[in-house]
C-alpha cells in the first residue's frame, strides 16, 4: 500500500523539497503539490488523500484554519518555521509536527509514524466486520454482533471506543473512530464532533447546538461538523 500525499506550501522552494521527499520515500505517493490552501481545496474536491503536508504560515487562508475548516480531512503533518503552533497542531490531530529547514531525516521519521498509523487503522478495520443491518466488534476476546437499530451514539475516548446501545448498556472495544465510521452506513449515522458518531434515527431533540438523548446525554454538534448536521436537520424536521 502506498500513501496518497498532498503538500502545500506558498513557498515554491519549500513546496519542491517536500514533493523530492515525497518521491524519494518508498511508501509514498506524490499525487499534488499546492500553493495555497484555496489550490489544495480544489484538489480534495474531486480527489482522495491519504496524508497532508501542510505549511501554517500561509496568506489568505493559513494551514491551521484550512485544516480545521474540513469536515473529511486526510491525516495531518504540519511544516512550519514556528514552533509555537505545534500545541494547536495536535488540538486539530495532526499526527506530527516538524520544523523548517527539514532535512530528509526528519521527513522520514515523520513519514514513517504516519505509515504504521496506516497500517494500525487497517488492522482495526480488519476486526469490524459489517452486514446490512449489524456489525460485528471483538470486546474482551469475544466478538460480539450489534444490530445498528440498537446503537444510540458511538463515543470515542483515546483508542478505544463505546457503542452506547439503545438499552443503556455499552460495549467497549480497542478501534479508533474514523475506522468504525468509514464502516456504518452513512445515511443512517453521521459524525457530529470529533469524539462522537450519533445514529440519526435516534435523534429526537436538539438544542443549542446540542443533541439531547435524555436528561443526562447531551452531545455536542462540533464547528466543523455543523453545516452538514444541519442539512440533515433541514432535510429531516419540519421547522
Amino acid at each position: 500500500m502506498k500513501i496518497k500525499c498532498l503538500a502545500i506550501d506558498d513557498e515554491p522552494l519549500a513546496k519542491k523539497q517536500i514533493g523530492s521527499y515525497i518521491e524519494k520515500t518508498p511508501f509514498l505517493e506524490n499525487m499534488a503539490l499546492c500553493g495555497s490552501a484555496f489550490e489544495a481545496m480544489e484538489y480534495l474536491a474531486n480527489n482522495v488523500i491519504d496524508l497532508m503536508f501542510v505549511d501554517i504560515n500561509m496568506p489568505d487562508l493559513n494551514g491551521m484554519d484550512f485544516v480545521k475548516s474540513l469536515v473529511e480531512k486526510p491525516q495531518i503533518i504540519f511544516t512550519t518555521a514556528y514552533s509555537e503552533f505545534a500545541m494547536d497542531g495536535f488540538k486539530v490531530d495532526a499526527l506530527d509536527y516538524i520544523l523548517k529547514p527539514i532535512s530528509y531525516a526528519v521527513f522520514l521519521k515523520a513519514a514513517t509514524k504516519a505509515k504504521t498509523w496506516f497500517e494500525l487503522n487497517q488492522k482495526q478495520a480488519d476486526t469490524v466486520k459489517t452486514t446490512t443491518d449489524s456489525i460485528f466488534v471483538k470486546s474482551e476476546y469475544k466478538l460480539i454482533r450489534i444490530l445498528l437499530s440498537e446503537i444510540k451514539y458511538i463515543e470515542s475516548s483515546n483508542e478505544y471506543i463505546q457503542i452506547h446501545l439503545i438499552n443503556d448498556e455499552s460495549i467497549t472495544t480497542l478501534i479508533r473512530l474514523k475506522v468504525i465510521e468509514e464502516q456504518l452506513p452513512k445515511d443512517k449515522f453521521m459524525r457530529v464532533h470529533r469524539s462522537f458518531i450519533v445514529n440519526l434515527d435516534k435523534v429526537k431533540v436538539i438544542e443549542r447546538n446540542r443533541i439531547i438523548f435524555d436528561r443526562n446525554i447531551y452531545i455536542p454538534v462540533g464547528d466543523q461538523y455543523k453545516d452538514i448536521f444541519q442539512a440533515f436537520i433541514d432535510k429531516t424536521f419540519l421547522i
